[in-house]
């Protein structure tokens, strides 16, 4: 379905499936000192794609209860097709923009925790996610090997959506710079009601 660009088996488990895998260690470890258990908690993959992470985080974590976000219908086809061959009970396919659903009472400060990977830049990827995270939650980009710099450009509008950037956790991956960083934001307050903007406003004129 031309989801991903590596097509080989072992490549596909080194570069998608362990790099997906790779977000739980600093998930969990970021989540247990703000006073909440990992167990059984609620996240948000936006721009699922052909899900990664959230797929692989679902099956890796059958507690978990996940819902795959994704715009497009081709994507969400195989990522139904997917939970249904796998036979996943935790995870929940939901076609939508982000912008819309930020909106949505059902989805809006909903999640435990969000996640994103190779979507946009942090000050996209900020508005896209915290509207969806509920007070004292987490958003995880999953990010190269050395982002500080659009982290810094992105403190911005992560304190508008009401989150502060908690850390940034080095973790192992078979990128061709051998690391990558899991930016973690902590939602301290919650996100004003004019966020998120239009669709395509947030990618067209990042805060």
């Amino acid at each position: 379905m031309n989801l991903t660009a590596v097509r080989e088996v072992d490549e596909v488990m080194e570069r998608h499936i362990e790099d997906s895998l790779a977000i739980i260690p600093p998930l969990q470890s970021s989540y247990i000192p703000h006073g909440v258990s990992h167990e059984s908690i609620s996240v948000v993959d936006v721009g699922s794609g052909a899900g990664l992470p959230g797929l692989v985080l679902a099956i890796a974590r059958p507690d978990w209860q996940v819902t795959l976000l994704e715009s497009m219908k081709k994507r969400c086809l195989f990522l139904e097709h997917a939970v249904s061959v796998t036979g996943l009970s935790n995870v929940h396919v939901v076609r939508g923009r982000a912008e819309d659903l930020g909106h949505d009472p059902c989805f809006r400060e909903h999640f435990d925790v969000a996640v994103a990977r190779a979507v946009a830049e942090m000050r996209v990827l900020a508005e896209y996610c915290l509207p969806l995270v509920r007070v004292g939650g987490l958003f995880i980009a999953a990010k190269g090997h050395d982002p500080e710099e659009e982290v810094k450009n992105a403190e911005t509008a992560v304190q508008l959506m009401g989150a502060s950037v908690l850390q940034l956790c080095s973790v192992e991956s078979h990128s061709p710079h051998g690391q990558r960083t899991a930016v973690i934001c902590i939602k301290c307050g919650s996100t004003p009601t004019k966020y998120p903007r239009l669709p395509g406003i947030p990618a067209k004129e990042p805060l």
